[in-house]
């Protein structure tokens, strides 16, 4: 085969290879590299053309996997787990290249399934808690309706205060249902972009009078400080949402410390550019910083005792990220041991 055919038939092996979505890599009878896409290059950045694909791609189940492929001629398929800097697998398709001009040639697919993986382990830790977080209630409801049924049957001052406990059960279950119903309806609309313009200084005024007797209990000042308006393209119902659980986890969990001196929510409202900028800060024992990157993941607790003596299903900030997300914004934590922390949201602005 003359040095014009080659080139020509390597050109348009790497034509070929451009145009498949996955990654390919296309490795000569020397296991040298003849072609690699873009999407190739973006897993392993060092490929290069004519150098040998044990270089770059140092793994041995793959190269025992070509060996194999060579000998015995058929297709084969191989997982690659990638270490460093982060872990990600890959399922590496092999097949022989049916090219006279190529002779045992070999054409190796790269399907990344970390998504796939990462998206089942959060399935079976979501069910795993989820089942968790019920079965602790239920026992408990199970447990006191054996004792009415037996030893407290005749016991009317038993039977009033496990009646009481039973009812709180019950509805921290029901909040948990709810938690997790709208969760998932979030999650079904997570592509839908919401369009009618919704104020949030009205959201969040409303909210803080709503929660003012709650603040009042546990003797916290709420302060808002914002425009006259802030507009922004969005679903009234969730942004309410959003609004209550910030709010009410700084009255709860940040100023209503006993060791906190400044007893104060400060709730911040106004435009930064195109965006609307939401701040809402506590001046309590702050967060640690360990926890910060974990605060939105559902079920995940600082303190999961005092998270349940205070009605938490552990749901909340993880309702707030998705609705946040839908609404095409941001939500930063900004945390300091001792100094309270601020919760950041940012949202495009209505543009008419």
């Amino acid at each position: 085969m003359d040095e014009k055919t080659r080139n020509r038939d390597r050109s348009l092996i790497r034509n070929f290879a451009e145009a498949m979505p996955q990654a390919v890599i296309v490795i000569d009878r020397h296991d040298r590299i003849v072609a690699a896409n873009s999407a190739a290059h973006a897993i392993l950045p060092g490929l290069q053309t004519d150098i040998p694909l044990a270089r770059t791609l140092r793994s041995p189940d793959v190269l025992d996997a070509i060996d194999r492929v060579r000998d015995a001629g058929r297709s084969q398929r191989v997982v690659w787990v990638e270490k460093f800097p982060v872990e990600r697998l890959f399922e590496v398709n092999i097949a022989p290249l049916a090219d006279d001009n190529f002779e045992r040639a070999l054409f190796l697919s790269l399907h990344d399934l970390s998504d796939a993986r990462r998206l089942e382990r959060m399935r079976v830790d979501f069910v795993a808690n989820a089942s968790h977080e019920l079965r602790t209630p239920l026992a408990s409801l199970l447990g006191f309706v054996e004792t009415l049924e037996g030893p407290a049957k005749e016991d009317a001052e038993a039977r009033t205060r496990f009646l009481a406990i039973m009812r709180e059960q019950a509805q921290r279950m029901s909040r948990l249902v709810d938690d997790l119903l709208s969760l998932s309806r979030i999650e079904q609309h997570l592509h839908v972009r919401p369009e009618t313009p919704v104020d949030l200084v009205g959201i969040f005024k409303h909210i803080a009078d709503t929660l003012s007797p709650v603040a009042e209990e546990r003797d916290v000042e709420l302060v808002i400080e914002a425009p006259a308006e802030v507009v922004v393209p969005g679903d009234r119902d969730e942004l309410l949402r959003v609004a209550e659980n910030l709010i009410e986890n700084a009255i709860k969990y940040g100023a209503s410390d006993p060791a906190t001196k400044d007893r104060r929510v400060v709730i911040e409202l106004g435009e930064q550019g195109r965006q609307a900028h939401i701040a809402v800060r506590d001046f309590g024992t702050g967060i640690a910083p360990e926890h910060l990157p974990r605060l939105t993941e559902r079920f995940y607790r600082v303190d999961a005792g005092q998270s349940r003596a205070k009605g938490g299903t552990g749901l909340g900030l993880a309702i707030v990220k998705h609705i946040i997300a839908r609404h095409g914004g941001r939500l930063n934590i900004e945390s300091k041991w001792k100094e309270g922390a601020t919760f950041i949201v940012t949202l495009p602005l209505f543009e008419s």
